[in-house]
This record gives C-alpha cells, structure tokens and sequence, in this order.
C-alpha cells in the first residue's frame, strides 16, 4: 500500500487574506502579514494554507471578481512578495493553496472589455453572449445567485451577457478553446511559481446547458428565502460536460508532481451527497477533494450526523478520499451556530473524523459571527438582500492577535469591525490558557500528528443513543475511540477501555460509562 499523500494526512487552513494581518496600516491583511504569522500556523500544527484570492480585482466582490489571473493586488503586495511567502512557507513545511476562480471574471478584466467592444470581437464569445427574448428582455429565467436576472444587457452590441453572480462578475465560456486554453495557462502560471494546489470556486457552475431553457420554478420557494432559490438550478448548473473539464485540470494538477509531492485540487461544489460524488471522477480523474460542506449545514444532532456520516462513507467512490468543514467565508462560524460549549466538540468532530479536514481562520480561537452595523456593512449579498440573514461580513472579521490597539491586527482602521471581545479572546490570551479553544486544538493537531488512526485510519461508527455520536479509528493495530456528547445533558455511554488521550471538557475529566454535556473524548484502545 502507497504511503498516503500530504493532502489526505494534513489538515488545511483557510487565510482570507483581506483579515489575517495588516503590516502597512491600510487596515487590510496583506502577503507580509500571512509570512509574519506563518509560525502561529506552524505551533499549531496545520499542514497547508489556502489563501482567499489575492489577485488584481476592483474589490467589487472582495476577490471573487478578478482582473487579472496572473498577478496580485497592489493592496495584497507585489508577485515578489507572493513568492517570498511561499518560499517561507515551505521552508516551515507548509504547503499553500490558491483560490481558483475559474467560473467568471471582472468586469473590467482586458478580456471582457475587449469581448463587449463589438459583436465581432476576437473574445465575444469568450463570455456568455445571448440575443434578448422575444420581448427584448432577458433569454431566459435564470436567477443571480446576488438575486435578480442573470443577464445584463449591453446596449452598444444589443445581446445580453450572463453573470450567475453579480453584473460585475460576467460568466467565462469554458466551451470556448481558446478561452479554456487561457485559463489553463493561469494554472500554469501558479504551478510554475511552486504552489501546491488550488481550491475551484464554484466548480458546479462552470458549464450551462448549451440551449439555455428555463430553469424550472422552485414549488417550495417561500418569503424570507433568497431570490435565486426561486427557480431549481436544473440547466445553469451541474451539466456532464464540467466533469471533462475538472479531469482536464486534474491532468494539469497531475502533471507538476514532483518528487511524490503532489498537487491538489479542491472544488467547491454545493450538491447533495449523490451528486458530489461525481466530481471525483468515473475513476478518480476528478478533483482530489470534493468538498463536502454537510457539516456547515447540518442540524446539530448526533443521530442525524451518525447517519450523514454512514451515507456520505458508504457514497464514496473506490478510491475518493473524504473531507470534512465546518465553516467557511461564505457561512456562519460554528461557535454562532452551535454555542461555544459545542463547538469544542465539533473541533473534535472536524479533526478526528476520517478524511482531511479544512479549517476556518479564527474559528481555532472560538470566534463567533460579529454583528456589522448598516453603516459599516461591506458585502454585497447583504447590500442587495438586506436584512435576510445572508450577509457574509459577519464571518470575515479581522483576526484578534493580542490585547494590544486594533486586537495587533492593524495600526490603522481595520476594515470591518473587530470581535466585541476581541481583549479576551485573541491568540495571546488563549495561548497562555490550557483550557482555552486554542489549546484544544493544539492538542487535536497534535493527536492527529502523533496518531496514524486518526489522520488516515479507517472508520466505523459505534451504535449509540441520544445525543452521543461515537466511532472508532482504525490503523495497523492502532485503535482509537471518539465519543462525543452533542448535547446539554449528561449522557451514559458503553465503550471500550482505554486510556483516555484528550478530553474537550477545560478540566480535562472523564468518568468512564458517562459523558458529560457538551464532552467529547478521544480514548486510545489499542496501541499500534
């Protein structure tokens, strides 16, 4: 059996680049700042970074919305700068990760300015160009995921353009050669420089169905729910034809191994369990990691997880290598979801399940969803659906580093606000506390390292009742048991001896046959 790659038996660690650490005072995170902390990462003990995208961008959508694929924003720094990260991470034995944005681009990009200057452009059909409806309105119903049609009309060329996000963020035509040839050449770029991998924002999203038909109605939309949802993303979505496209940057990602470090990709694909599979290819010639966001949206309940889990094992294909989250830039942080007590345990749920965990900046230190004031709110989902509860600002606060001005994030005005308790909760105050969120994840990052079973051993989930979750961990003689009590109550539990390894409760107890609320416990059975 061949040993497994980095990416199966490492932990990633998401940066958004615009909060993790501003050194020139623009209130802003920076490439310097992610190089000044890359030691935090490394105590730590997570395996890679992803970084947010840094690349040229008007800001519109905060990256999301890129100018020029192969260069970086003067408020992020400089290539130069890029490459001195990168070198500094690998010589601390960190990998690092892009951000792909291969479904669109900015509106102000060379390729879109010179595509909508004429029908007859060389790049019109590097886009999604359309004649209007019969009516002259948009060719058909399809919803931004922003709300609002997805087509925008250009009166200079009289066809509309599509956009699935904002009319800022106009579609690329991926069916188009030379546009695929050039966004492949972007990949090479990166490649070329060293990176070790990319995550593929919006994967699903790249191919439409070439006739365009109507999306069908959504006959479960209701009031208060978003305006995309109010069709079924049946023909924008998902099409056959994107999987050629992943296996032909799964080919690229293949072909820069080195000396047995390979490259990784990681899509972003929100889908049921069934469909995401798919991703990985009809023999595993997909993208490495298909992420799996079940956990981000699940209810908080121990039964419903045992049978997620059991599902999404029993879905994978020979070969596909799991993943985990619990939250990104895009969804509420776990501690807002499910209280401080429990995401403790659902640290340990993310970092002791069976596959590669990826985990969100700030939520090491228990960070919770901050409240933005109107005045200060910067997200344009928020700005053009208000109040509906799907404004991202909340989740992209600045990290808190110290008790010192501006939580040593910035000199200068951080650009949105801080954690209310920012002086009690930061890097400093909690790693000089044993008990604290911070410590426990050392601790796991730890026990991951130190124990086989738990980064690639195989798994089997124990049959237990009410608010307990249970498995065990598997690996040349290594047996490890997780127990967690996903609940407020004390819970009775029938497991196996062993000496216990780690415990999320600050006392560290353990009674064994009972779980305290909101305990979980990792206990070493079998050594290997």
């Amino acid at each position: 059996m061949s040993a497994p790659a980095w990416w199966q038996s490492g932990v990633i660690y998401q940066i958004y680049p615009r909060s993790f650490q501003d050194t020139n005072g623009d209130g802003v995170g920076d490439l310097l700042g992610i190089e000044q902390r890359l030691d935090y990462l490394v105590d730590l003990g997570v395996d890679a970074i992803w970084i947010s995208p840094i690349y040229p961008s008007p800001m519109v959508d905060f990256g999301y919305d890129v100018a020029d694929y192969t260069g970086v924003h003067p408020m992020f720094g400089t290539l130069a700068d890029f490459d001195r990260l990168l070198a500094a991470a690998h010589a601390r034995g960190l990998k690092l990760l892009l951000d792909f944005v291969p479904n669109h681009s900015s509106d102000q990009h060379p390729w879109f300015l010179e595509s909508r200057s004429s029908r007859t452009s060389a790049k019109r059909d590097w886009y999604i160009w359309r004649d209007p409806a019969p009516d002259g309105g948009p060719p058909n119903n399809w919803i931004s995921d922003f709300g609002g049609s997805a087509w925008d009309y250009d009166p200079a060329t009289g066809q509309y353009y599509y956009h699935a996000m904002l009319r800022e963020q106009p579609d690329l035509n991926w069916r188009n050669p030379e546009l695929k040839a050039a966004m492949l050449d972007a990949m090479r770029f990166w490649f070329d420089r060293g990176v070790d991998g990319f995550r593929v924002d919006i994967l699903w999203h790249m191919i439409k169905a070439a006739a365009f038909p109507d999306n069908p109605a959504n006959p479960d939309w209701a009031e208060g729910m978003a305006d995309k949802d109010r069709v079924l993303q049946l023909h924008s979505t998902d099409q056959p034809e994107v999987f050629e496209l992943a296996a032909e940057m799964r080919a690229l990602a293949d072909s820069y191994e080195k000396d047995g470090q390979p490259r990784v990709l990681v899509g972003e694909i929100y889908l049921p369990v069934e469909r995401l599979m798919a991703y990985y290819g009809q023999a595993g010639e997909g993208v490495h990691l298909p992420f799996n966001f079940q956990l981000v949206e699940a209810a908080w309940n121990a039964r419903a997880i045992h049978r997620m889990v059991a599902d999404y094992e029993r879905a994978l294909p020979p070969g596909g290598w799991p993943n985990w989250v619990l939250g990104n830039h895009d969804r509420p942080r776990i501690a807002t979801r499910v209280g401080a007590a429990q995401a403790r345990v659902a640290a340990m749920l993310l970092l002791t399940m069976r596959g590669t965990p990826t985990l969100y900046y700030g939520d090491e230190l228990g960070l919770t969803d901050v409240a933005i004031p109107p005045e200060l709110v910067q997200d344009p989902r928020e700005l053009r659906e208000p109040g509906l509860g799907f404004g991202r600002d909340p989740v992209r606060t600045p990290m808190p580093w110290g008790d010192s001005a501006q939580a040593g994030f910035t000199t200068g005005t951080p650009w949105l606000p801080l954690n209310d308790d920012w002086r009690t909760r930061n890097v400093a105050v909690e790693a000089a506390d044993p008990a604290s969120m911070l410590a426990l994840h050392r601790a796991l990052l730890a026990l991951r390292r130190a124990h086989p079973a738990l980064a690639i051993g195989t798994v089997r989930l124990i049959a237990a009742e009410g608010d307990v979750l249970a498995y065990e961990r598997f690996h040349q003689g290594e047996k490890i048991v997780v127990a967690l009590n996903l609940g407020g109550q004390e819970q009775a539990v029938t497991l196996p001896a062993g000496r216990l390894l780690l415990s999320t409760l600050p006392s560290g107890d353990y009674a064994p046959g009972r779980l305290a609320p909101d305990q979980g416990i990792v206990l070493l059975v079998e050594a290997g």
